[in-house]
């Protein structure tokens, strides 16, 4: 008999799986043996079936017991220094062979960073950072000239955060290069908002890997980089705050570096000199340290006029360093962000909601991303009122010199800058933007007429912040008085104003009136009505603080009115008779009827849901 039908889809609870025996038995066979064989210097080729077996594994918990397994054995290869420097020939043979098993692991690993297990991709990421400390630890007791950090296995780690290749346990399945949220968050809040020496080689081989890739190979790249720096809060400012380090070697103090004299001498330099010249395309992250390019004949010239170089372990306790392969790192990622179609607006605007926080000052030279940010105008919208916003901290605080940047501005007043979800963030901006005493009055007038026109077709909500903002203008420039004092204000026909005029300073707004916002006098509604009539008053108020008008929607509105308390009922009373109507019937409607002696009119079921008695 037939099970009964179900109203509800099945769950979509994935039924427990039975593990295999034999095969965790294997594994632990197998390490075991390894173990041993490390440990009495015997055979390890155990070590390619226990690979084998991690490769085939199509269940969860074997896959992690075998990862698990290989990890331990590896640490344990790693500390016999069977894969240092050196050694005869057979003992290369068999460093060869055991670098291939591990980069097969390795790679394993990455694939598992795009599992559809959670616990795998976490458990691939924690493995892949253990095993870089390992790897550079035994590297730096190889050199023992100066630490050493293991940039071949650093450089697929980066690689597989940004490119996301598939899981080999789904090939079918896995399509989306995208970098997942678990495995970002565990990245940044363990190790890249945290160490120092990860943090900085981190962004000197995302700049470079990003170079070396086109976007049509991996067109999700600046995706996965961008999601990763604009999560980092932590970056430092000091040079005292450079003091965590993944790989303890790293944190030992490096020697002063030296410079290079005219003659060809080494001197020692002191620890305030220490701005390294670019040496080739392999460091070309070292060139955002000079504050000016200047030619390397010039340098040379003059008896304190000296180069030098800095060490990998040099750079890692150097905050220029730090901000040089930031800097690379953005400026490789930015251009790459406007060439995407189907995204390339949306990442702009990520890119920029941090630019003036969290970019520009962490930079060698902020005036470096002038070009990206200019063109970011030209979206427009959200997009270009953001790229204005960092485009004046560049001028304000670095000295950017952006003369068409009023123009640029003024362009923004359209008819749809009142009726954006975005309007106050652009009323906060402007009011910036507008603030210095020293703007000439006829670009002032520009913007006030511009608002005033737009006015005319604003909701209620925005005329609220267009009549503070207004009055702030004018009691900061008496010059503009003149706009709401004129006779002939009545009259819009002669009124002066060049509303297609794109640049503020030649569209005689000094010589036009405020009439626009004189008709608000008569507004439907009476919040604006009252607002507007502060300007027919004496100005002796204060200027209004924009943030009490920038907030308010119709949602607001209607609550403030809705709240209101009414001291006085209003004057409107109906009385009507049984025997009237509002609305009258029509001849053929009428049917007269006596009940009573009395004549009722009756009309249609329509008509007569309007009579009210």
């Amino acid at each position: 008999m037939p099970g009964p039908l179900r109203s509800l889809p099945p769950p979509n609870k994935k039924r427990k799986i039975q593990d295999d025996p034999q095969t965790m038995q294997l594994i632990q066979r197998l390490e075991a043996d390894l173990i041993e064989a490390i440990s009495t210097n015997s055979s390890l080729n155990p070590l390619a079936d226990l690979l084998d077996l991690a490769l085939r594994s199509k269940e969860a918990s074997e896959t992690s017991k075998a990862i698990y397994a290989l990890y331990r054995v590896f640490v344990l290869i790693i500390s016999a220094e069977k894969l240092g420097l050196g050694g005869d020939e057979a003992a290369k043979v068999v460093k060869t062979w055991l670098w291939d098993r591990l980069n097969a692991y390795v790679d394993f690993l990455g694939g598992l960073l795009k599992d559809q297990e959670k616990t795998l991709r976490i458990s691939a990421l924690q493995i892949l950072f253990s095993l870089q400390k390992h790897l550079s630890t035994s590297y730096s007791k190889s050199v023992p000239s100066q630490p050493q950090f293991h940039n071949s296995h650093f450089r697929k780690i980066v690689s597989f955060l940004l490119l996301c290749p598939p899981s080999t346990r789904h090939r079918a399945t896995q399509k989306d290069a995208t970098i997942d949220s678990d495995v970002l968050h565990q990245f940044h809040e363990t190790w890249f908002s945290i160490y120092d020496d990860i943090r900085w080689f981190f962004l000197r081989d995302a700049a470079t890997l990003l170079n070396s890739t086109s976007p049509q190979t991996s067109p999700k790249l600046p995706h996965n980089l961008l999601a990763i720096l604009e999560c980092l809060k932590t970056f430092p400012t000091e040079k005292s705050e450079i003091n965590s380090w993944w790989v303890s070697e790293m944190g030992a103090k490096p020697p002063k570096p030296k410079r290079v004299s005219k003659k060809g001498g080494e001197v020692a330099s002191s620890e305030d000199e220490k701005e390294p010249q670019n040496e080739g395309d392999e460091d070309d992250w070292r060139k955002f340290f000079d504050e000016e390019p200047v030619a390397k004949e010039d340098k040379l010239q003059g008896p304190g006029a000296r180069l030098h170089k800095l060490t990998i372990h040099q750079s890692l306790h150097a905050l220029a360093s730090h901000r040089a392969v930031f800097t690379r790192a953005w400026l490789s990622l930015l251009p790459r962000l406007s060439i995407i179609e189907k995204d390339g607006k949306a990442l702009t605007t990520r890119a920029l909601n941090i630019m003036h926080r969290g970019v520009i000052p962490h930079l060698t030279r902020p005036v470096l991303v002038m070009d990206w940010v200019g063109a970011s105008v030209d979206y427009g919208g959200t997009v270009g009122l953001l790229a204005l916003n960092a485009l004046f901290v560049l001028m304000n605080e670095y000295n950017l010199d952006y003369p068409s940047f009023y123009t640029r501005l003024y362009a923004f007043l359209d008819r749809d800058v009142l009726h954006l979800k975005h309007r106050a963030r652009f009323f906060r901006m402007t009011e910036l933007f507008l603030s210095s005493t020293h703007l000439p009055a006829n670009l002032l007038a520009s913007f006030v007429k511009r608002l005033s026109r737009l006015s005319l077709t604003a909701p209620p909500a925005a005329i609220i912040m267009v009549v503070p903002f207004t009055y702030n203008i004018l009691k900061r420039h008496p010059a503009l008085m003149s706009m709401i004092h004129r006779a002939d204000s009545e009259n819009p026909s002669n009124d002066p104003f060049l509303p297609d005029e794109a640049d503020p300073l030649h569209t005689q707004a000094h010589l036009s009136s405020l009439w626009e916002l004189l008709s608000h006098r008569s507004h439907y509604h009476a919040s604006v009505a009252t607002l507007v009539k502060i300007f027919s008053e004496a100005f002796t108020k204060p200027s209004y603080a924009m943030e009490d008008f920038l907030d308010h929607t119709y949602g607001t509105l209607f609550e403030t009115e809705a709240n209101r308390k009414i001291k006085k009922d209003p004057p409107f009373s109906l009385e009507m008779g049984q025997d009237k109507m509002m609305f009258p019937l029509a001849p053929e409607d009428k049917i007269e009827r006596e009940v009573g002696g009395e004549v009722h009119v009756e009309g249609n079921v329509v008509s007569e849901l309007w009579l009210f008695a």
